[in-house]
């Protein structure tokens, strides 16, 4: 499954999820096999580049490269170049600090404590102020990745333990992160306190795993356990060892509500609910709210599909493929002349005009971003002739940027921060135009609503409500206070 939109133009009209990463610990000489068929069950949560990481029980080793999992770990030979019973990897779609081999993850340092290997899903949102305190102070930084400021603070922390080095350290961080940690002791697993990016743990035999996603775990055989809860760490020995530790104290969980609109695999479970079954449970949500008088739902594929099942069923209309993708479409090997370029959109996918022409359309999507690409949409469906194009959003309005992990375009370029519904349905050439309400998309997944005080969900992107502070972006512009939480002094006790 690609994460990139199917219609993504060349303005970058849609979301990115940064990353996925998948670690297992005590998986014999299979560590790092195991690890390259997660990280491929995890490839749609980013496609720039992917890396893993093994440990051997004598000595640390990478192997990382730009491009898919399968590009770069399908051989015998790339394999064996990682032995060893421990291994942790990452796939990769950059947002902070940019593209590069630099950046590409699990990062490794040789500390005074010894090897340190990390893999990070998330953003830091204090990385740059954190990073020019530590540049002023001596460091010396070999990527750009908001990633190594976390190595960094881990190797100038006092604390005696390797981990209360790294409790010390995400004690000085703002932001969204899920850390899978690997060091000569054992692996780490890590939450940010607010649960904001995802991981879950599972078995597998003698071996425990970790993943952003519980499909990882059915590709690779492992059983799921339970999620990596909102601020704990968990730490695995290499006798087989669990100990939970939760040095953040006890804050209110905001997971990112995005996992279930869009990131997730629908085949995965997120906050305890199959994604599959929240899609389309949104899809009837959004039917509720905003019925529409038409002949036929059609998904935008693949992304609105369960969203569109929900639909059809909750309206009674009648459910069909009228957009077809094409699953053969690779990267372009020759730059399309400037007239050509405006067909990118049919080179993926194209309307299935035997059952588009002379009906009138339902269009579901999962989110608005720029814009451009959904207009794209509906002219192509208007060129199959449709005679009416009515376009159903199964998420709120994109109207704030992301800051902990996912790639939003500036607020000034999301066509929600510029438009009402009006003009955004004008923008687009729509008939008619709706979006799921905030309180629609939370009962979808399983609430009674938003509560307002103390939401359950991450869900800035729509509402402006960041649960954090953002200290990189207030030194930027003149923002408004936001909240912190609350933390505690490492601990080293076991459950």
């Amino acid at each position: 499954m690609n994460l990139q939109h199917p219609f993504e133009d060349s303005n970058g009209d849609s979301l990115h999820e940064e990353c996925g990463v998948f670690g297992a610990i005590n998986a014999g000489n299979e560590a790092a096999a195991t690890t390259a068929l997660g990280l491929h069950a995890l490839q749609h949560r980013g496609q720039e580049a992917a890396g893993i990481s093994s440990f051997d029980g004598a000595q640390f080793y990478t192997r990382r490269g730009l491009g898919h999992v399968a590009e770069n770990f399908s051989s015998a030979e790339s394999i064996a170049e990682l032995p060893g019973f421990m291994a942790a990897g990452h796939v990769r779609y950059s947002t902070t600090g940019g593209a590069g081999l630099r950046n590409v993850q699990p990062l490794y340092a040789d500390l005074a404590s010894g090897g340190f290997s990390i893999a990070h899903n998330g953003n830091i949102s204090n990385a740059a102020a954190l990073r020019e305190e530590l540049v002023g102070k001596g460091a010396i930084f070999q990527s750009t990745s908001d990633t190594e400021v976390i190595i960094h603070l881990v190797a100038t922390s006092r604390y005696p333990t390797m981990l209360d080095k790294l409790t010390d350290a995400l004690r000085l961080v703002e932001g969204a992160y899920a850390l899978i940690v690997m060091t000569p002791r054992g692996m780490a697993a890590c939450r940010d306190p607010l649960g904001i990016r995802p991981l879950q743990m599972g078995r597998m035999g003698d071996a425990v795993v970790f993943a952003s996603e519980t499909v990882a775990f059915d590709v690779v055989g492992a059983t799921f356990e339970r999620e990596v809860e909102p601020g704990e760490l968990i730490e695995v020995d290499f006798d087989g060892k669990i100990r939970s530790h939760r040095p953040f104290g006890d804050n209110p969980s905001r997971p990112c509500i995005f996992e279930h609109v869009y990131f997730s695999r629908p085949d995965s479970h997120f906050a305890g609910r199959s994604v599959y079954e929240a899609r389309k449970a949104i899809g009837t949500e959004l039917a509720t709210e905003a019925p529409c008088d038409a002949d036929i739902v059609v998904p935008v594929p693949d992304s609105g599909v369960p969203a569109a099942i929900g639909y059809a069923q909750q309206s009674g209309l009648p459910f069909e493929l009228g957009i077809i993708r094409s699953h053969y479409v690779g990267r372009t090997f020759i730059q399309p002349s400037d007239g050509a370029r405006h067909s990118g959109v049919r080179r993926k996918h194209n309307a299935n005009r035997g059952l588009v022409e002379g009906k009138r359309i339902v269009l579901i999507d999962d989110s608005i971003v720029r814009g451009t690409t959904s207009m794209k949409i509906v002219e192509m469906m208007r060129d199959a002739g449709a005679t009416e194009v009515h376009f159903r959003v199964a998420s709120p309005p994109t109207a704030h940027s992301c800051y902990y992990g996912v790639d939003t375009p500036e607020r000034s370029k999301l066509l929600a921060a510029r438009m009402e519904l009006e003009p955004m349905r004008e923008f687009i050439k729509a008939d008619s135009l709706a979006f799921i309400s905030i309180d629609g998309l939370y009962r979808a997944v399983g609430r009674e609503g938003r509560n307002k005080s103390c939401p359950q969900f991450c869900d800035a992107c729509f509402t402006g409500d960041y649960p954090t502070r953002l200290t990189d972006v207030s030194r930027r512009e003149q923002g408004s206070a936001q909240l912190s939480f609350p933390v505690s002094k490492p601990v080293d006790e076991p459950v």
